[in-house]
């Protein structure tokens, strides 16, 4: 009974230790990813872990290291928009994917209004996460500067509208994404160029409209067709509509975001206008559904996948002691397909 007894019972660090041939010391800092552990040393003790079937004791690492192995990700967007937005769709899965085999946990936050910022904000505050990832920012947030008060390690995803020391961002060429997206209808020979721009209050709205209006001032064409979206369906055919009201002769259109590229092929059938012939249009973020339009969507590129996977290894850094790093800056490209 005593031999059965002794197989039930649970392999703790000792039993690791003495199976490696190490210290329990030792054990602990491999268990806790600590740097000052050779990598033979890491072998040997994983593969005694392995052996023995060991599981680490969570609450009490966390004790030990003030670690909760969670990160959150974190948007400030109504519910529908999240479930709505293959962009933010793709972030949460590529950032999920990322983290996979790191032993830290995604936590997936919304603060849909101020009531709701102030709670996440002292949520965070108060230590049930290791380090947060923002992402679909509106205006000058206040919640970056209250987290690096706070000493939590955050990266940002997109450039915030207010630059701040210490604050690590992974954003894309937005503005040159837009460049390439205007230029490709002017080369296209057209000459009434309008946009469905983003929302205003985003830095990624206001870079996607810059873009657009100096590649026309360059190229000595009127820079202000501009009807205003949100980056959803529903706004961008609203914007399309407005753009055909306020200007008729438009010939074509950059649209901010390829939702709202869908939403204005919509509002161009709904008023008689053929895509390309009478109205070339290009989107922005190459989503798939770019790819199953009517006609297929002319778009730019940007990665997603590799900014949400920068994003989560640059937290991972910091978390481990490392300094936030310089801002990173992903390029897009035009993707050609039949609407422009």
């Amino acid at each position: 009974m005593a031999g059965l007894s002794e197989a039930r019972r649970q392999p703790t660090l000792d039993t690791v230790a003495a199976e490696a041939g190490v210290s329990r010391a030792t054990v602990s800092r491999v268990i806790n990813g600590s740097p000052k552990v050779s990598p033979e040393v890491k072998l040997t003790v994983g593969a005694a872990i392995e052996r023995l079937g060991y599981v680490p004791n969570r609450a009490a690492r966390s004790l030990a290291t003030r670690r909760t192995d969670s990160v959150a990700l974190v948007m400030r967007e109504p519910d529908a928009t999240v479930l709505a937005d293959p962009y933010l769709g793709n972030m949460i899965i590529a950032t999920s994917h990322t983290l996979m085999g790191t032993g830290v946990q995604l936590v997936l936050m919304n603060a849909q209004n101020d009531a709701e910022h102030a709670q996440l904000a002292d949520y965070v505050r108060g230590g049930h996460v290791d380090g947060v990832l923002l992402v679909s920012m509106h205006g000058d947030d206040p919640l970056p500067e209250i987290l690096l008060r706070a000493g939590v390690p955050t990266v940002i995803g997109g450039r915030p509208e207010r630059l701040l020391p210490g604050l690590t961002y992974v954003d894309v060429d937005n503005l040159g994404g837009a460049v390439l997206a205007t230029e490709r209808l002017v080369s296209i020979g057209r000459r009434r160029i309008a946009t469905v721009a983003g929302p205003p209050d985003m830095t990624a709205g206001v870079d996607r409209r810059t873009g657009f209006q100096d590649t026309l001032r360059a190229a000595g064409l009127d820079p202000s067709r501009v009807a205003n979206g949100a980056f959803t369906r529903e706004s961008g055919e609203a914007g399309m509509a407005e753009v055909l009201d306020r200007w008729p002769d438009t010939d074509a259109v950059f649209v901010a975001s390829d939702l709202m590229a869908i939403g204005a092929l919509r509002a161009l059938r709904a008023a008689g206008r053929r895509v390309p012939e009478d109205v070339a249009l290009v989107g922005y973020d190459d989503i798939e559904m770019a790819k199953h339009t009517e006609p297929p969507l002319t778009t730019i590129h940007q990665p997603v996948v590799d900014q949400a996977r920068i994003m989560a290894e640059l937290l991972l850094r910091q978390i481990g002691g490392d300094p936030g790093g310089d801002p990173v800056v992903l390029p897009t490209l035009l993707v050609e397909r039949e609407s422009a």
